[in-house]
């Protein structure tokens, strides 16, 4: 361990001799310094202990401004060799170091300074071979944790038992893994917490940030509790961090494209029965137990992220894919969260997205209904979505033996060809009719239009389609192609 001067002192071999008054510092000496310049200030850093003959110490006004410029550039103290020189400590520098509060010492004539260099010099180095030996272990106990089953999260819990202290890892501003360090009360912070502060807290807790590199506009962070001091082992677990998540996104990616294409199948029809339900078992999805479907979608330049992005803490017991570039998660029924927990992290990590929730249903066209569900259900535009009914349209989706895209492209081809050519607004005007209970009135009132343009408007999509929006039965069709239509 480093040497502190009552340490020095204490060594028999030196017979180090204390004249002053002031009481040796508890702070480790740093090196010593041995000069005989009236001035030594220049060659000083702090925490040295100086040595001197006092060769050029001839005067006590000399001799009291060498104490007060040792002590300027914070020396530890002042060792003074006798029987060169000077036979004693001449008393104006005891006298000035006693004033200051700066420890004075007599070196013995038979006592070289290299010995009290030496000494301090063997002390510094066991010290830094002592620390580089701490530190190769704790690398090894890093690496050691998070390549065992417990990951990151054990790397963490190793960090923070060294440190002492709580640690915690974010993503995308929300809260991935936690570790609470020996004697805390478990403060690490939950999802999102106040800048600098943890809501969870009984007491308000200052985190100390340094930011994890992974190739990601992910805002990923370490944070640490406070009180924290400068660790080299910090260091090394941000680059094991690092390199953990990197992988992490790199399988992350991987796993959402294969389990897309499973899902694709699923809810296409191309895959179905009892062979369906033995694929999605070996995908971990067990489908005699009830699941719910949700979708995230997000603004069209931001659809990359989700090929990587890590789910917010507790959010990991379901399955994950990439369909129609949209995230679809596949969540068992005893492990569902509260979605809306879901869509305010997608929030904080800076996407414009929306969140469709499907029921919650067994059995592989469960899942293909439930997925509908949600599709449809994204088309209300809010940032959570739920299907709180059944819907003949996702009915009709979930069916793939009903060619609804056909029917729906048919149908309206005519309406968009016309209104390409022509500018007649037939599209907006039938969405309108049809969203306002085939109200004319409503409609030309909403489209700022007169009530007989909305009529001569209603007989042209008659006329160019066959289907008659104020007959039952082609306003089921009319409304069922728009539906499929807007769903993509």
């Amino acid at each position: 361990m480093a040497i502190t001067l009552a340490d020095l002192l204490s060594d028999p071999a030196l017979g180090l001799v204390t004249e002053g008054r002031s009481e040796p510092p508890a702070q480790p000496i740093q090196w010593v310094a041995v000069t005989e310049l009236e001035d030594p200030r220049p060659f000083l850093n702090g925490a040295e202990v100086v040595l001197t003959t006092g060769v050029r110490l001839k005067t006590g006004a000399a001799q009291r401004a060498f104490v007060r410029r040792a002590h300027d550039a914070g020396a530890l103290a002042i060792g003074f060799g006798v029987g060169l020189t000077h036979r004693r400590i001449p008393a104006a520098v005891l006298a000035e170091a006693d004033a200051v509060g700066l420890p004075a010492f007599r070196v013995p004539y038979e006592v070289p300074f290299i010995a009290i260099g030496k000494r301090v010099a063997d002390a510094l180095s066991a010290d830094r071979y002592a620390g580089l030996e701490d530190l190769l272990e704790g690398h090894a106990v890093l690496a050691s944790a998070l390549l065992g089953p417990g990951g990151l999260a054990a790397l963490l819990g190793e960090l923070a038992r060294m440190l002492g202290t709580d640690v915690a890892l974010f993503q995308y501003g929300a809260c991935i893994a936690r570790a609470s360090g020996p004697g805390t009360a478990g403060r690490a912070p939950g999802v999102a917490p106040a800048p600098g502060t943890d809501a969870a807290d009984p007491e308000p807790t200052t985190w100390h940030r340094l930011p994890v590199a992974t190739g990601l506009k992910d805002r990923c962070t370490l944070a640490i509790a406070e009180p924290y001091g400068r660790t080299a082992v910090v260091d090394y677990a941000q680059s094991l961090i690092s390199v953990e998540l990197t992988n992490q996104a790199r399988n992350r990616t991987g796993a959402r494209t294969a389990m897309g294409q499973l899902l694709e199948d699923v809810v296409r029809g191309s895959l179905a029965g009892a062979e369906a339900a033995a694929r999605l078992a070996s995908s971990g999805i067990d489908t005699t137990h009830r699941h719910s479907v949700l979708i995230v979608d997000v603004a069209s330049g931001q659809r990359r992220a989700l090929r990587t992005l890590p789910l917010p803490d507790g959010w990991n017991g379901g399955a994950t894919g990439l369909v129609d570039e949209r995230l679809v998660l596949v969540l068992p029924a005893g492990v569902a969260r509260d979605p809306a927990e879901l869509s305010r992290y997608l929030h904080g990590a800076g996407l414009t997205a929306r969140v469709g929730v499907g029921g919650t249903y067994a059995q592989p066209n469960g899942l293909r209904w439930s997925y509908f569900e949600a599709r449809e259900a994204l088309q209300r535009g809010q940032p959570l979505n739920f299907a709180d009914r059944l819907s003949l349209t996702s009915l009709l989706m979930s069916s793939a033996d009903v060619p609804l895209a056909d029917l729906a492209a048919e149908t309206l081809r005519p309406l968009e060809a016309f209104d390409s050519a022509h500018g007649a607004g037939l599209m907006t005007t039938l969405q309108r009719y049809l969203d306002l209970d085939g109200s004319v009135a409503a409609v030309a009132a909403d489209l700022d239009l007169h009530r007989n343009t909305i009529r001569y408007r209603l007989q042209q999509v008659v006329a160019l389609t066959g289907y008659d929006p104020a007959v039952t039965a082609d306003r089921v069709h009319l409304y069922l192609a728009l539906r499929v239509r807007a769903l993509g």
